[in-house]
């Protein structure tokens, strides 16, 4: 297949096990995507959740690049309203020059928690993203005007630049922002209800070329559940019901197997949110899930899709990336 393939890794944590075996796991699927020929390993910012261990993107990133040789390996996002951008900024200068060409910073402006531990984090303003945006680009690059309070400011290392910037967003406005400017894009179709295409053609038309993106670039989050049957793939699918389920009543226990999820008691309003989950879910067997990959290809012109795979087993997260993989002709 001419668009690449990336893994979104949320590090989920089963029940009955620690987020810190978790975190070992993603080191060992991380080895593995690089393997299999995947060109980027993500991980996404969220507080406060015992279903995912991926609380500290920054350490994941750069522990998961000195395991790594090849592939590249970011965030997806780390949420800017959450922090000042200098103190991003020097993060991921940092990471830069640890891991040189290697290193992608995606931002959102979502708090990627509940509003208590939003509260505890004491955000910005998410109205503010677009400035901080703007702010974290004007320190990495030291672009402020003389008489700026910031103009004296060094983000060290100062040798590097900031890695390329991918906006992640599903608002036809922020998307917009991204491509003025020349930024790359990204949209999670593996949660939001939102359709794709509108945010991904207002960046598109927006586009001005820059030196980190001379060309447009639109990433696609895509929950993928991969095995070896249909009928396989929807049963290990019945986990992820039963989190949506928990999570739409506000809460986010660890994963459950497959035999606690299909054995649980969903109401008719349950059984609605299982459905949605499911239609943001491709699954099946490889030449399924292929089929239905390259129809949302097509539908959306994405450049790149960005595949998470939420199962309880290790080993069948590990199969469904191979397979995956295969099938796609890496």
């Amino acid at each position: 297949m001419s668009v690449p393939l990336s893994v979104l890794d949320l590090v989920p944590v089963r029940e009955g096990s620690t987020a810190s075996v978790a975190m070992r796991e993603s080191v060992e699927l991380a080895q593995l995507a690089e393997q299999l020929g995947y060109v980027r390993y993500w991980f996404a910012e969220h507080h406060s959740m015992t279903s995912i261990g991926s609380s500290a993107p920054e350490v994941l990133i750069g522990h998961i690049a000195s395991a790594t040789t090849r592939i590249r390996v970011g965030s997806g996002g780390i949420m800017l309203p959450n922090h000042a951008p200098l103190r991003i900024a020097e993060l991921f200068h940092t990471l830069e020059a640890l891991h040189p060409d290697r290193i992608d910073l995606g931002v959102g402006r979502a708090p990627g928690t509940d509003p208590a531990a939003s509260r505890a984090l004491r955000p910005f303003d998410a109205e503010q993203f677009p400035e901080q945006l703007r702010e974290l680009q004007a320190l990495s690059a030291r672009s402020f005007p003389p008489g700026h309070p910031f103009a004296s400011i060094r983000v060290v290392p100062d040798e590097v630049k900031l890695p390329p910037v991918w906006v992640l967003a599903s608002s036809g406005a922020t998307a917009a922002m991204a491509g003025d400017m020349g930024l790359g894009y990204g949209f999670a179709r593996h949660f939001s209800p939102s359709p794709p295409l509108p945010p991904i053609q207002a960046y598109r038309r927006h586009f001005v070329p820059s030196d980190r993106f001379p060309q447009p670039h639109v990433i696609l989050g895509v929950a993928v559940i991969c095995a070896p049957t249909d009928k396989e793939a929807e049963y290990l699918a019945s986990s992820t019901d039963l989190a949506w389920v928990r999570r739409h009543h506000g809460g986010f226990a660890p994963l459950s197997s497959p035999e606690q999820a299909s054995a649980y008691a969903y109401t008719p309003q349950d059984r609605v949110v299982v459905e949605g989950n499911r239609q943001r879910h491709i699954l099946g067997s490889p030449e399924r899930v292929v089929a239905l990959l390259q129809q949302l290809i097509a539908d959306t012109s994405a450049d790149e899709l960005m595949v998470t795979t939420m199962v309880f087993g290790e080993e069948e997260r590990r199969r469904s990336y191979e397979l995956l993989s295969a099938a796609w002709g890496h």
